[in-house]
């Protein structure tokens, strides 16, 4: 069980070496045994600003992440913790520790530029901390989000408007918590105390003015503003004395700082409450095994040059997935089938019977585990392979008929096969006693339980393949006069013919049969895939009402402001993506 998973400590998840990202095969193999939904919180900040400690806290342990005690970074790319979460059972949260943004041993920004894009497109809570007060230059430093629309898209393609796709970052955006560490001035605005909830919205407040000095001010404020849904701020005291914080993991909670000991308590408390599963866009929750595909797709864009896309990367993910969900869905099929078909069955009925049934059971089992099935590719190659099973079950059926019919009329016909060859019958009268003995010997055939569909057929045959024998006994029977013969002759043609019409028009009931159950078949998945895109329509409008309603509470926040020109930017986001709820349903097709 994915709650069983225990990790004595952190593991390199993404290692960043010789500007390049690396992801560490250990590490995914860690999240791919993960089945429960996962809530990945990840910090990013610069260097040197106790990162780490913070994370050690919320993995309810002192030390792991490594918090170094000297100028230089220690966390190299991004480290992963996976523990139970604290409050969700059936949960597994996952730590993510990036290095340090403004390394100066590293000389070269790029990655950090990458490091800081991926905690974004890999957490449900992203948290940058930083030490002292919400100043410009804290602003300044926070530049890499104003990068984030050259390092992320939101769609494969151009939006149809050729508007920027940043407008749909809001939808996909983790959850924004800013920690301030070593804060030290009073929490006062205009003579009133002030919430850090407030205090970042005041800080977040743009300037009026044209300048570059001016855009340069609020273009990191408008991103944060514009691209997280929610945000949140902590803020903390000096943990103890300068001298002991070298060695802070070591330090007991009663030799630190009480006003820190319950800031770090009410940070991981609403850590714990308030971060979300990590979810996709469609309301798709990620599990250990999604998220170690999300880290491959990214990691693997970012290395071949190109910009991580949030729809490209769910659309990969739904590649392998719907293939595992067919594979699943059809071995589901397979076993119950197995399991619960006695063969032979008497009708056929029996077996469609028992088949739509386990069907529909497999069809469920697919719709649950599939997403973002495109025009229904994967669910129509479930229907083909689902029909290829049936039909080889149908086969087997006949097999298996065919098989013990055989074996009962070699074992009820065999002694009357050895009294021909002893010549019992080739006498006056003989005819009418090998009429008689067969039609017992036919009587006694068809008592026999247990032959299924085949019975019939297969004794017709068994006689045809003996008519020589009977018309030989017919003609040496010196009883029986040359009328007589012809007569009989002519009735054994009649019954003959009377067997093989009913034998055909046994065939044709079964193929129509096998008609109206591909059609019942067809049926259920047109029922089934109709009720999946309707719950997907319903999460997709919830997911875009939430996202216009957050985009009205900022164009009204910035009316108030008197930005106007970036509140009718916004407005035409809005209307974009009203026009997209608007838009016809998708309509299911499966042929």
């Amino acid at each position: 069980m994915a709650s069983e998973i225990q990790m004595p400590g952190p593991v390199c998840l993404i290692e960043n070496a010789n500007e390049k990202l690396v992801v560490n095969p250990e590490a995914l193999k860690i999240l791919a045994a993960i089945s429960q939904p996962v809530v990945v919180v990840a910090i990013v900040g610069l260097y040197r600003t106790g990162k780490s400690y913070l994370m050690n806290r919320l993995a309810g342990k002192r030390t792991g992440f490594s918090l170094g005690s000297t100028v230089q970074s220690h966390t190299k790319g991004i480290w992963m913790w996976c523990v139970p979460h604290p409050e969700k059972s059936d949960h597994t949260l996952v730590l993510l520790d990036t290095e340090g943004l403004g390394d100066i041993e590293k000389g070269n920004n790029q990655n950090d530029s990458w490091i800081f894009a991926l905690a974004i497109l890999l957490s449900s809570t992203f948290v940058y901390n930083s030490i002292g007060t919400i100043t410009q230059q804290a602003m300044d430093q926070l530049h890499y989000v104003t990068e984030l629309t050259d390092r992320i898209r939101a769609k494969s393609s151009p939006c149809d408007n050729g508007t920027n796709d940043s407008a749909d970052f809001v939808s996909f955006f983790p959850d924004f918590v800013w920690t301030l560490r070593d804060f030290s001035l009073d929490l006062e605005a205009d003579g009133q105390n002030i919430t850090p909830d407030e205090y970042l919205e005041l800080s977040l407040k743009l300037k009026k003015g044209t300048s570059q000095k001016d855009k340069n001010f609020n273009l990191p404020r408008l991103c944060i503003r514009k691209f997280f849904p929610k945000k949140k701020c902590f803020i903390f005291d000096q943990p103890t004395h300068r001298k002991k914080l070298k060695n802070l993991e070591t330090l007991p909670d009663d030799e630190l700082d009480p006003e820190f000991v319950t800031q770090a308590a009410d940070f991981c408390s609403y850590i714990f409450s308030s971060s979300k599963t990590k979810t996709l866009l469609g309301g798709i929750k990620v599990n250990g095994l999604r998220l170690e595909n999300l880290v491959l797709t990214y990691v693997n864009a970012i290395n071949s040059g190109e910009m991580p896309c949030m729809e490209d990367a769910v659309l990969a993910l739904a590649q392998i997935e719907n293939s595992a969900a067919v594979q699943k869905a059809v071995n589901y099929y397979s076993q119950q089938m197995g399991q619960k078909l006695q063969l032979p069955t008497e009708t056929l009925k029996e077996l469609l019977d028992l088949h739509r049934a386990i069907e529909k059971e497999a069809i469920e089992l697919f719709i649950m585990s599939s997403f973002k099935d495109v025009d229904q590719v994967f669910q129509k190659e479930l229907a083909v392979r689902l029909e290829e099973k049936r039909d080889d079950f149908c086969k087997q059926n006949l097999k298996v008929s065919s098989d013990r019919c055989s074996a009962l009329l070699k074992d009820i016909f065999s002694p009357l096969e050895e009294e021909v060859k002893c010549g019992i019958y080739s006498k006056s009268g003989g005819y009418r006693l090998f009429l008689e003995k067969t039609k017992e010997l036919k009587k006694r055939y068809r008592e026999e339980p247990g032959k299924g569909l085949q019975a019939e057929e297969v004794l017709q045959a068994y006689l045809s393949s003996k008519e020589s024998v009977t018309d030989t006994i017919l003609q040496t029977d010196q009883t029986l006069t040359e009328k007589e013969k012809v007569i009989e002759v002519e009735r054994v043609k009649a019954e003959s013919a009377k067997a093989a019409a009913q034998t055909l028009e046994d065939i044709q009931k079964k193929t129509q049969q096998m008609m109206e159950d591909k059609e019942k078949s067809y049926q259920e998945h047109v029922r089934q895939l109709t009720e999946k895109i309707e719950n997907e329509r319903a999460q997709m409008l919830k997911e875009q009402n939430r996202t216009v309603a957050l985009k009205l509470q900022e164009q009204e926040k910035l009316l108030k402001e008197g930005f106007k020109a970036e509140s009718e930017r916004l407005s035409n986001e809005i209307k974009n993506l009203q026009r997209e709820v608007s838009k016809p349903k998708k309509i299911c097709v499966i042929s």
